[in-house]
């Protein structure tokens, strides 16, 4: 049976029970216990998280919303743009070496009045991150498109994580894009 890692943030935790139980009998679905947070965290970790799961035959992994975090009276994202990009390159050096195909999930949005984030911030840099899965070659599994069709109904009231209906919607995505290399 093939190995499935899912890397990512508090956004990935949710959904990864529901992708475990979508692909029962078709792929085993592991990830970090822990949150990826950042991206520098996810770079940090990495490695560490292969040694510990093991080598994936299939890997699907997301960064972005705690790279975006304005924690007031800070102006500017917790990471800039360039570095967020060049980390994420970091990533992709170290997640190539496994072999595995690589799926790159879009970071998902949040709720207009939401404070320490904006749509239009997410926007920018998932554009960016995008335009770098291109030029690697690496799906992209855009999770914010998903989100922004319902985005009230899927988001829970904190105006960032997704409820029960938004995990369950990931979750589907996040499985029939997996399912494409089993």
């Amino acid at each position: 049976m093939k190995k499935v890692l899912l890397l990512g943030d508090s956004i990935r935790l949710g959904y990864q029970p529901l992708v475990k139980e979508r692909l029962r009998g078709e792929a085993e679905v592991t990830g970090p216990e822990e949150n990826c947070r950042f991206a520098k965290h996810t770079l940090w970790g990495v490695n560490l998280w292969l040694k510990e799961i093991g080598t994936p035959d299939v890997i699907h992994w997301n960064n972005g919303l705690w790279d975006l975090h304005h924690e007031a009276p800070m102006v500017e994202a917790l990471t800039a743009l360039d570095e967020y990009i060049e980390t994420l390159r970091r990533i992709i050096n170290e997640l190539h070496r496994t072999g595995a195909p690589i799926i790159f999930a879009t970071t998902t949005p949040v709720t207009p009045d939401y404070v320490g984030r904006s749509n239009a911030e997410i926007d920018l840099y998932n554009t960016a991150a995008v335009q770098l899965m291109n030029r690697h070659g690496i799906e992209v599994n855009d999770l914010n498109a998903l989100i922004k069709q319902n985005l009230r109904s899927h988001l829970c009231e904190d105006n960032l994580h997704m409820n029960e209906q938004g995990s369950a919607a990931c979750a589907a995505q996040v499985a029939s894009v997996i399912r494409q290399y089993l």
